[in-house]
């Protein structure tokens, strides 16, 4: 038994050599995401009047609850500090240690590295147990460090412990499953993607469950985003609730350990179809769109189920709140004057950053071809460079309006069961169209990273991640609107608010399309990179 872990601390510290500036940046800025939070709302609300004044219009506004979830003690600054990072926070630390884990594992695997290192004294299950060690780790380190952070910014010990420590755990339990979906599938796209959608269906449930009950229901406590807001950072510190998230790793990680130890290299739980015995394919396009149908399709069905199951909750929003201070702090958090609209807007918007990741990942699919030596296969014939390259883009591009376009109508069928309105349907299907160009924004700044500098790629989920970080705090840290301009999230029209402004789609999309160009235009000057 040894020696399935043989040369575990080896791919540890070669984990943590090609992670250590992208842990290191992510670990720094969660903590400091954490800090500034807490100090700008210390000083927006000094006094415990102002803070229950906040909290109960928060509480009362389904959509800011629906969000973000309640703040479960109207008193402490704590809790109304941090409550819009509390489930958002560990939905983004999910996806960060999902990414982590299938980089080490089925990426490694699926690019042929684990092979060749496995000609050594490689141990089968070494790789899976250094990914989980340096994702489990990396999870501790975010955890104690965004805990110090809320500690300098004036916060009680206790709970900044009790609020770190929650996204930490989090973070672990999201990498076990990472783990498990890892030896599911036999392509790290794949995997990734199941992952993400097991993030997004865990967010949907928390959403419902608080919505439906202020504390949360039932679908709350199935959720371990849910889980993280029922530790209750600064009101009670319910230090028990940690033991979920630990039972879950507890129960993920010898499902993967079982699963990796009975299966071959390359293989996994759902193995790829046999092809027909007479080759169809008859150009890039059809190969492109048959590499990318699996994942496209999935997403298509994982905004269907979390589209369908947001919509259904949006006869729970409370009615209007007419009062000025009402008003002015909803304009704090983003929210507009129609409830209602704001609520199905947020959920839209929320739909637009998750399809941006999509956009990316379908794009990113032409420098793994490269990487895997098949592009220049392709090359070698008489493909040239922009039909190849088109080929994944126009996936990618058309991807991303084809699963919005089903998110809305999704939405909307949801608001028509729950309200009997059938005429959302319609109208929020083309509300979701107008996130597009925003996703689009990211999906042609990959390539223009892919056509100039293609080892700079991996950047691009950074990029994301401080676009979808500026986008949803910018307004509540008072940061300088050109700050605020660089996110492409922001220029998103609030549809269906009827004030909406849509002059922001005509320089999104031209943005887009001039990212695109240069990208073309460096991908046919430079050379092809060497597998």
């Amino acid at each position: 038994m040894a020696d399935s872990f043989a040369g575990t601390g080896a791919l540890v510290r070669l984990a943590l050599r090609r992670d250590r500036l992208l842990l290191t940046l992510w670990i720094l800025g969660f903590a400091g995401m954490a800090g500034f939070s807490a100090a700008a709302t210390v000083g927006l609300y000094p006094d415990e009047g102002s803070r229950v004044q906040a909290a109960e219009i928060v509480n009362a506004t389904g959509a800011l609850v629906a969000l973000y979830g309640p703040v479960y003690d109207p008193t402490s600054v704590g809790a109304l500090s941090l409550f819009k990072l509390t489930a958002f926070g560990a939905a983004i630390t999910a996806v960060l240690f999902v990414f982590v884990v299938i980089r080490h594992t089925r990426a490694e695997e699926e690019a042929g590295r684990l092979e060749l290192l496995g000609a050594g004294r490689l141990g089968r299950l070494a790789a899976l147990s250094a990914a989980l060690i340096v994702a489990f780790g990396a999870s501790l380190v975010l955890g104690v460090a965004s805990a110090g952070s809320l500690i300098a910014a004036g916060l009680p010990v206790a709970g900044s412990f009790a609020f770190g420590l929650g996204w930490a755990f989090t973070g672990i339990a999201f990498a076990s499953l990472a783990g498990v979906t890892a030896q599911v599938t036999t392509g790290a796209r794949a995997g990734r993607s199941l992952a993400l959608i097991a993030v997004a269906v865990a967010y949907a449930l928390r959403a419902v469950g608080d919505v439906a009950s202020g504390g949360g229901n039932w679908l709350s406590w199935l959720s371990p985003i849910g889980w993280m807001q029922q530790v209750r950072a600064y009101a009670g510190d319910r230090w028990w609730v940690l033991l979920l998230p630990t039972a879950m790793a507890a129960v993920c990680v010898p499902v993967a350990m079982v699963l990796r130890s009975r299966r071959d290299l390359g293989a996994g739980l759902l193995t790829d179809r046999a092809g027909p015995s007479q080759g169809k394919l008859s150009s890039v396009s059809g190969l492109a769109w048959r590499l990318q149908r699996t994942v496209l399709i999935s997403w298509a069905v994982g905004f269907a189920a979390f589209g369908f199951l947001l919509g259904s909750i949006s006869d729970s929003v409370t009615g209007f709140l007419d009062s000025p201070q009402a008003a002015e702090y909803l304009q704090k958090l983003g929210g507009t004057d129609a409830l209602a609209d704001a609520f199905l807007a947020a959920e839209l918007a929320i739909m637009g950053v998750l399809v941006a990741a999509y956009g990316i990942e379908a794009a990113s699919r032409l420098h793994g071809e490269e990487e895997d030596g098949h592009a220049e296969v392709l090359l070698a014939t008489s493909v040239s460079r922009g039909r190849w390259a088109a080929s994944h883009l126009v996936i990618a591009l058309m991807g991303v309006a084809g699963v919005l376009f089903v998110g809305g109508l999704a939405v909307g069928l949801g608001a028509w069961v729950a309200t009997g309105d059938a005429g959302q349907v319609g109208a929020l299907a083309v509300a979701a169209l107008s996130k597009v160009p925003a996703a689009w924004v990211l999906t042609g700044l990959l390539f223009l990273l892919f056509g100039w500098l293609p080892r700079a790629v991996p950047v691009i989920w950074g990029v994301f991640a401080v676009a979808v970080v500026v986008g949803e705090f910018g307004p509540l840290w008072d940061a300088p609107q050109w700050v605020m301009n660089l996110s492409p999230f922001v220029h998103s029209p609030g549809l269906p608010a009827p004030n909406a402004s849509l002059v922001g789609l005509v320089p999104l999309t031209l943005t887009a399309v001039v990212l695109l160009g240069l990208g073309f235009v460096g991908w046919r000057r430079r050379d092809l990179t060497t597998p």
